[in-house]
């Protein structure tokens, strides 16, 4: 049998060997900072109020790589991955930007959102457990009936619930779709939950859906799930012009966002 060729040998009879190249793509030695860099200012644009005033937010290349204590050529990279996942936006002539969605924008999102949950839902209906069960209970029975002097914990179990009900749906590409909407949606659904009474319905609403799962029903499951979900949509759509309104051209960065609320 014919031996296999290796990086020195070459056919009988003929002229000299060219010697080999590997294919190596060149080490990208910053891609770890990169990685933590777009994770840090991902974490802090989703913890910011970015709806809560009409002020632009600009980010500083300068001032996150002092606060990060990285060089510039992480941030940079970073707030390029950042946009193009649609959290920032490079605006000639005023720099970088966090991106404020649209009414409209956020209605689609919330679409889309509704449109996997509730599927997500029928399939958990059955397959969920007893302690599947019982985390969706915690998250719900933490805040008893009405959660208005707790909003900021409960916009945080909110997500939390309505995450864990796509994850137990079993398919993973539904929790990987989901997950940057999600990070879009948290700050929309942190102001809506001052909005109409929306934070006891939200309550009321988890109970019923925890119940059609406890009983393995995935119509009403989904149907619940669906509902609620669209029942937010309803909500931008008739109180969410604030969305729409024009950002003041005021200077406020993510590092003093960071300080004010830490001090």
């Amino acid at each position: 049998m014919e031996a296999p060729l290796t990086y020195q040998d070459h056919p009988p009879g003929a002229g000299p060997a060219a010697q080999p190249r590997l294919r190596i793509e060149p080490l990208e030695v910053s891609v770890g900072l990169r990685r933590r860099a777009c994770d840090a200012i991902k974490r802090a644009i989703t913890d910011m109020d970015i709806y809560g005033h009409p002020g632009e937010i600009r980010l500083d290349e300068r001032q996150l790589s002092q606060e990060l204590g990285v060089s510039r050529t992480p941030i940079r990279e970073a707030l390029s991955v950042l946009e193009h996942e649609g959290f920032v936006r490079s605006v000639p002539r005023r720099g970088i930007q966090v991106v404020r969605k649209s009414k409209r924008e956020v209605i689609e999102m919330i679409t889309v959102w509704a449109a996997i949950e509730s599927m997500a839902a029928r399939l958990a209906a059955v397959r969920v457990t007893a302690p599947d069960l019982a985390g969706l209970r915690a998250l719900v029975d933490a805040f008893r009936d009405d959660p208005s002097a707790q909003l900021t914990e409960y916009s945080r179990a909110n997500m939390a619930f309505h995450t864990a009900i796509i994850r137990l749906g079993g398919v993973e590409l539904m929790t990987s779709l989901t997950e940057t909407l999600f990070i879009h949606m948290r700050a929309v659904r942190a102001v809506t939950m001052t909005q109409d009474n929306r934070a006891q319905r939200s309550i009321a609403d988890h109970r019923a859906i925890i119940a059609a799962l406890a009983a393995h029903n995935a119509d009403e499951a989904e149907r619940l799930v669906r509902e609620h979900t669209m029942g937010l949509a309803a909500h931008v759509q008739k109180y969410g012009d604030f969305l729409d309104a024009p950002a003041q051209p005021q200077q406020q960065s993510i590092v003093e966002e960071r300080r004010r609320r830490t001090a």
